[in-house]
């Protein structure tokens, strides 16, 4: 698939996890784009798919999600699924996942990453699954109101989901002065990446024409992968080179490390 560059890119800074929905239906338009760029997407990336599931998820969402809330209104959601047997599939799946959220944010509909808590039972009943797949997250999709609700506003305080860690603090071995200007912008986008619980995993070192991902920890945190988050990274990272005019390639890494781009 070719990347939307600019169009996903821009969504980077306008996406926010949203949990209460209008119940409204999604357009007709926005949900033909929707599938469509899901199909470009797994046609791209093996070991990895993405499914709109277009019913009431309720049961899917049921209860209190995590530390997130109860998701409340949706009309839709996606399914993100990895083939187990892929060595790299998390970090597929995070992002294939993100470039699914990012369209749908240039839809203007709103989503929430949703991974460890919820009902993979209920969504296997809803799509078909492989027997080497497994339903690694999924993300409520809907139309939302500007404003958050009261428990969106509470959610996000306890998790902190608006604090973003400093680049110094993400590039540990190395000075974030000393970057070239397609390295700062790639950097600055995958800082903005969504995470479980905002915990930020991904730590990146620099040289000349790369920029390598690691994990901070392989010790993975309520069950959810950090290979996945840093997955969402990738995405980020790589339309923050791209939209400087940078284009490189994505090699997969073993713990700690997670991948690196070169051009």
């Amino acid at each position: 698939m070719i990347l939307p560059v600019q169009r996903w890119y821009e969504a980077i800074f306008v996406r926010k996890s949203r949990r209460n929905f209008l119940n409204d239906d999604i357009s007709h338009d926005s949900l033909i784009q929707l599938e469509k760029v899901c199909t470009e997407l797994n046609s791209s990336i093996l070991g990895a798919r993405a499914v709109v599931v277009n019913q009431d998820p309720s049961e899917v969402f049921k209860g209190i999600v995590g530390s997130y809330g109860s998701i409340i209104g949706a009309p839709a959601y996606v399914a993100f699924i990895g083939d187990m047997d892929d060595a790299n599939v998390q970090e597929k799946t995070g992002y294939l996942g993100e470039g699914v959220i990012l369209e749908a944010t240039a839809l203007s509909l709103a989503t929430c990453w949703v991974g460890g808590f919820f009902k993979e039972e209920t969504v296997a009943g809803q799509i078909e699954i492989g027997s080497n797949e497994k339903v690694l997250s999924v993300t409520p999709i809907g139309y939302v109101k500007e404003e958050y609700s009261f428990q969106e506003k509470l959610m996000s305080r306890m998790v902190s989901s608006k604090k973003r860690k400093d680049l110094n603090v993400l590039l540990p071995e190395q000075s974030s002065h000393n970057l070239e200007d397609w390295q700062k912008r790639a950097l600055e986008a995958a800082r903005l990446s969504p995470s479980a619980i905002n915990r930020q995993p991904w730590r990146f070192s620099v040289g000349d024409g790369y920029i390598k991902v690691s994990m901070d920890t392989p010790k993975d945190t309520k069950g959810i992968s950090r290979r996945l988050d840093c997955g969402i990274a990738m995405l980020h990272l790589e339309l923050g080179a791209m939209s400087s005019g940078v284009k490189g390639s994505w090699e997969y890494l073993t713990d700690p490390g997670v991948a690196i781009y070169k051009i």
